[in-house]
């Protein structure tokens, strides 16, 4: 089953086209790995799936269903949710408190803040699942902008998964961790990635090969090779493009 479907999917911002002709298919339930140069397009292409940008070419579905044009908040209630290169949450606010939301609309009681928290046991039994998963269940009543960067990036993971979304993009997660902060994490998404479909952008080769069943290398705007992890690394043209010395220098060749 293909969760999500790109066809002939084209973005131009005037006469410069950042997107071109571009389609992609990815897998119910597989880790999928978007790479390539600065400059290729991968945030352009995010914030095309997830609606923040409208195609100006192209279909986009989600599940079989027609996502293109469709506004943010719409893809969410389709089933797919996004995180950011820069946290996005409320500093000021709990841990607890900052999955709230997306659990209640999940749930079904949308952003109705006037019930009683204490006696939605689903809800309570939700986040506190959440925040096991993401290793914050020990930071649970502490302000998020207490937390350490890395604890700070569990929690906006904690929320792009607290609404029940099947279809997940990871923008950079792991960008500006040490390696043991980035060994951690690797391990919490591979945890939270289960029964879902997870699609990142990641510069780190290291995350990218140790996580992706698939990896698709953008180039100028165009998917210049969608292969596993071990065919993608040996491929000719993908080294040429980008990946290059990183490769070799990883296999112990200078």
């Amino acid at each position: 089953m293909i969760a999500l479907s790109l066809q002939g999917v084209s973005k131009n911002f005037g006469a410069a086209q950042i997107i071109s002709d571009l389609s992609l298919d990815v897998r119910a339930g597989e880790r999928h790995a978007i790479i390539g140069p600065n400059g290729a397009g991968k945030s352009t292409l995010f914030n095309l799936i997830s609606g923040r940008f409208k195609v100006s070419q192209g279909r986009i579905t989600l599940l079989g269903q027609d996502i293109a044009g469709l506004g943010p908040s719409q893809i969410n209630r389709r089933g797919l949710s996004r995180s950011f290169q820069v946290t996005n949450f409320y500093s000021n606010l709990s841990v607890f408190d900052n999955l709230v939301c997306g659990v209640l609309w999940h749930a079904g009681y949308r952003y109705s803040f006037w019930h009683n928290m204490r006696r939605l046991d689903e809800v309570n039994q939700r986040i506190e699942f959440i925040m096991r998963e993401i290793g914050l269940a020990h930071r649970r009543d502490d302000e998020a902008g207490t937390l350490s960067y890395a604890e700070q990036r569990s929690l906006e993971i904690g929320i792009t998964i607290a609404g029940g979304a099947g279809v997940v993009l990871l923008d950079e997660p792991t960008a500006g961790m040490s390696r043991i902060e980035t060994a951690h994490f690797v391990a919490m998404i591979r945890k939270i990635s289960v029964g879902r479909t997870l699609i990142m952008v990641e510069h780190d080769m290291g995350v990218v090969f140790e996580l992706a069943d698939r990896i698709s290398v953008l180039v100028h705007g165009q998917i210049i090779a969608t292969d596993t992890p071990e065919n993608i690394r040996k491929n000719k043209a993908v080294q040429e493009a980008y990946l290059g010395r990183a490769v070799n220098a990883e296999d112990g060749d200078e």
